[in-house]
């Protein structure tokens, strides 16, 4: 074991001592250039699904019996009314007989009772009967007429309930299962606590849908009526469209992720989509068409962009110069063939034309100050170019809560010290619907002149790849795609570890203690 021990160790040395050695002998690239691009954008969210038929029907019988026949067998097509089963009809067939007998006789004992009492009636004004006499023909009458009424009734439910023994579509569309045979007795769904017997499955499979699951990070992306492209392992290469038909409520959780149910309706006029396929949904949030497109791996955030300074060689301070010199000559930003006071800034979703009075080169530093150091980092002047931006924006008014116009933002109530802030402002509401503008805003570093140059940009749609550049970058541009934070860290700390390991002294590790003579 100690001899083992002992060789695990040489191998480790070994495999260090290999790639201390190599790092002068091989360069390995700290970035890759990639020219800013042309391209087509596509956002979706992908969720897995299983087709299923948007009503189905269990068909059962309201008469009571044993099955005589069965007109269907699974996957037929049926319109409504088609005969599906039919149930032994012969005690229903011998009520119906004796409805038919009844109504006879009631109509009979009608005719005799009108004729008893014309008789009675021409007797009475001659007064050969009593008056009692004449009531109790009169009322003879009403019975007989009464008992007719309820011979007809008797016999229309002896009609229904002989029809009933011939179980019919209710509606077009296809028998998914069948559960019966002939010679299966079935009880009543009407005359039955438990329900009675389910003799078929049927839906209309015309229209289908697909029931799938979305984490609710996508959720917010999603309404009704978005494109939806579906694919079943049944046809590959086929896609078939649909649209999203809504969003349930109620989430659910699996596995400690949170989803939400999402009904997808799809056309199936062909057929070929059937109940319980398993299937893929690509739901379409938005796509943009040859758009000035840069790589996510080239976009690096505040928080981030240290690290990456550290692997190109560039320290912060020639950072923030190279950030704070672009802002000022930004292509986002067109004020061209306007009056004083009227430049134009463009946010994420609207263009707003600046009020007299407000320049870009005053707006553009404080919303470089809101992204990255929050609302409380503005001072009180910058808040008061917010409110005024806030207005001509369209979020100036009335405040949540009955707070009048003009005392947004951090702005001093009238006759307050100098200094002193609104404790009654809400900033929160004002942060929330600035940064909703600001979303999508990055820096990359470009190639200019031969230097890395660190670039703040804004970006519109994204996919997993690419990222649509609204501002900030021309299509001449390259851009530069570095190793991402945690990578660089990675190799820092393998770096270290390995000048621990050899005492820093290790030739071909920079950082130590010198190369030997001859290198």
């Amino acid at each position: 074991m100690k001899h083992l021990a002992t060789a695990t160790l040489a191998r480790s040395t070994i495999l260090a001592l290999l790639v201390a050695g190599c790092a002068d002998e091989v360069e390995i690239p700290v970035y890759r250039l990639v020219p800013v691009e042309t391209r087509d954008i596509v956002l979706s969210a992908e969720a897995a699904g299983t087709i299923e038929p948007v009503t189905t029907i269990e068909v059962k019988s309201k008469a009571s019996g044993e099955i005589i026949e069965i007109a269907v067998e699974t996957g037929d097509r049926v319109v409504r009314g088609d005969l599906l089963v039919r149930v032994d009809q012969r005690v229903a067939r011998n009520a119906l007989t004796q409805a038919e007998a009844d109504l006879e006789v009631s109509e009979a004992q009608l005719d005799n009772a009108r004729a008893q009492f014309e008789r009675s009636e021409a007797l009475h004004a001659t007064e050969y009967i009593s008056d009692e006499e004449y009531e109790t023909a009169r009322l003879t009458v009403a019975n007989a007429r009464a008992s007719l009424v309820r011979s007809q009734r008797g016999l229309e439910d002896a009609r229904i309930s002989f029809e009933d023994t011939e179980v019919r579509a209710p509606a077009a569309g296809i028998v998914l299962s069948r559960s019966v045979e002939v010679g299966s007795v079935i009880q009543s769904a009407s005359q039955n606590v438990s329900g009675g017997s389910v003799l078929l499955r049927m839906a209309d499979l015309d229209t289908v849908q697909v029931r799938t699951l979305v984490d609710e990070t996508d959720i917010g992306k999603l309404s009704a009526g978005l494109p939806v492209t579906i694919t079943v392992d049944a046809y590959p290469g086929r896609d078939f469209t649909g649209s999203v038909l809504k969003i349930e409520p109620e989430a659910l959780e699996q596995q400690n992720v949170v989803m939400f149910p999402v009904l997808v309706r799809i056309g199936n006029e062909e057929g070929l989509l059937r109940s319980g396929m398993s299937c893929e949904v690509e739901i379409h949030l938005g796509s943009r068409e040859g758009v000035v497109a840069v790589p996510n791996a080239a976009l690096r955030t505040d928080t981030d962009v240290g690290s990456a300074s550290q692997v190109l060689g560039l320290d912060m301070d020639t950072v923030r110069e190279q950030l704070a010199a672009g802002s000022a000559s930004r292509p986002r930003v067109s004020g061209a063939g306007r009056p004083a006071g009227g430049e134009t800034i463009t946010f994420r979703d609207r263009e707003i034309t600046l009020p007299a009075g407000l320049t870009v080169a005053e707006v553009q530093p404080v919303l470089d100050k809101l992204q990255s150091g929050g609302f409380q980092s503005l001072t009180d002047e910058d808040r008061a170019v917010m409110a005024r931006l806030r207005e001509a924006s369209g979020f100036g008014g009335q405040r949540p809560g009955g707070q009048p116009p003009g005392r947004e933002g951090g702005q001093r109530p009238e006759g307050a010290p100098p200094g002193e802030a609104d404790n009654d402002a809400d900033p929160e509401p004002v942060r929330r619907a600035a940064i909703a503008d600001l979303s999508g805003r990055y820096i990359v570093f470009v190639m200019r002149d031969g230097v890395p140059t660190a670039v703040r940009i804004r970006t519109g749609l994204t996919d997993m790849d690419y990222s649509e550049v609204l501002s900030g970058l021309v299509a001449s541009d390259s851009v530069l795609v570095l190793p991402s934070a945690a990578l660089v860290q990675s190799q820092q700390e393998l770096q270290e570890r390995i000048q621990q390991r050899t005492g820093g002294a290790m030739p071909g590790v920079s950082g130590g203690g010198g190369r030997p003579p001859g290198r």
